[in-house]
């Protein structure tokens, strides 16, 4: 394996873990967003207003996206276990 090798896979690694994340991250970003607005907004400053909606959202966001977050993973997973014997030889 060449430096080259083990960098593009480590980049594409981390393209795959990017994508994965990204929409739980964005949902997440998006609610806080909302969220701390409106306590701008209402100059109310609970903690557990801007806590409990992000975890409730986060869940969903990983009910929405979970099938295909764990597709990406199986099918970048099963590329590299499929690869191994050619990248060693």
């Amino acid at each position: 394996m060449t430096p080259e090798f083990v960098m593009g896979l480590a980049r594409q690694s981390l393209e795959t873990l990017l994508w994965v994340s990204l929409p739980v991250l964005l949902v997440s970003l998006l609610v806080g967003l909302v969220i701390s607005v409106f306590q701008s907004v209402t100059q109310i400053q609970e903690m557990t207003l801007s806590f409990v909606p992000k975890i409730i959202v986060t869940f969903l966001a990983l009910v929405v996206f979970g099938s295909w977050m764990m597709a990406k993973i199986t099918d970048f997973t099963r590329e590299i276990l499929v690869n191994i014997p050619l990248w060693l030889k």
